[in-house]
């Protein structure tokens, strides 16, 4: 099989690609600077330069393959809605379109989990359990991307969604570097109890999870999938583990919920007034990842995609601070 994947120079994409070229597939890479992608160039895949925001791109990118896994997007929780159209929503329905011409006949699309949350409590999530409100611009466009990837099942096209939560491995950019670098600032405090549970998804469950959505046929088509390692763990028992992995020790302090809210509020405010408009270092939504349960039903991509989650998350978590001391020394 002769797959494209995009966003292969970031942690999902880049993992992916590679687990896909050790299963003996062959592998095309889309990216704007090659060297974000030289370890899998080295390693046998193909480069197809540029913007995918570019329609001859996009169409050079998806020409002569089998299938796209699309991974890559806008992420974050801060910035102009503008962004986020454009990287989830507006990117997604280019690499459609470019599908549907050159007649693809397979795309998998890696959406989202954050599309569910909206500050509340939320255990054993369904893959139909949408918000009427979403909680922000990141969760509101993945979910519209979705519905452009399952429109185009209309004109033959395979498709498959996969809604991974917490995804962590080596690579990892987004989940722990904002906590570590807190708890070195000696400002990292547990919101709430400290007892909220949480999914997390290793890179390797996902990766198989992937594949699988490569192969997947009959009634598996045309279905959004939630994808985690099926076994909510406290969340702040994880972070101790990372920063006592990385010598950091753990989290001492702690905060009530609703000051912490308020505080990540009144940062929100205060960004939102300043030129520019910077990043927070506090966010009412991150305020609510830190403090509430959230886990997904896995049942569907254990039943369609036959998903297993056979890799351990604590090894992912180890394979991510190996990596992480590594790339600090």
């Amino acid at each position: 099989m002769h797959i494209l994947v995009t966003g292969a120079g970031g942690f999902i994409g880049g993992r992916f690609a590679l687990f896909a070229l050790q299963q003996g597939l062959k592998v095309r890479v889309n990216a704007r600077r090659p060297e974000s992608v030289a370890a899998l160039l080295a390693r046998g895949a193909e480069l197809c330069q540029g913007d995918l925001a570019d329609a001859e791109v996009a169409q050079q990118a998806c020409r002569g393959v089998d299938a796209v896994v699309h991974c890559a997007g806008a992420v974050g929780v801060w910035g102009p809605r503008e962004r986020f159209v454009a990287g989830n929503i507006q990117l997604t329905e280019q690499i459609v379109d470019a599908c549907i011409k050159d007649n693809v006949p397979r795309l998998v699309h890696l959406s989202s989990p954050s599309i569910y949350f909206g500050g509340h409590k939320r255990v054993g999530i369904q893959e139909g359990d949408i918000p009427k409100r979403f909680a922000d611009h990141y969760g509101a466009t993945k979910y519209l991307a979705e519905q452009a990837v399952f429109a185009a099942g209309e004109f033959g096209l395979k498709v498959v969604a996969l809604r991974p939560r917490f995804v962590t491995g080596a690579g990892d950019t987004s989940i722990f570097p904002r906590l570590i670098a807190r708890q070195q600032r000696g400002q990292l405090r547990m919101i709430g109890d400290g007892l909220n549970r949480v999914d997390f998804t290793s890179i390797g469950n996902l990766c198989d999870a992937l594949f699988s959505a490569l192969q997947a046929e009959g009634e598996a088509l045309g279905k959004a999938y939630n994808i985690s390692d099926g076994k909510p763990v406290p969340f702040w028992d994880v972070v101790n583990y990372v920063l006592r992995r990385l010598e950091l020790g753990s989290v001492r302090g702690r905060l009530p919920y609703a000051l912490a809210y308020s505080a990540a509020a009144l940062n929100e405010g205060v960004c939102h007034l300043l030129p520019g408009k910077p990043e927070p270092g506090l966010f009412r939504l991150g305020i609510d990842v830190m403090a509430k349960d959230f886990s997904l039903d896995i049942a569907r991509a254990q039943q369609y995609l036959d998903y297993r989650a056979e890799h351990s998350l604590w090894d992912a978590i180890d394979e991510f601070c190996d990596h992480w001391q590594a790339n600090q020394a």
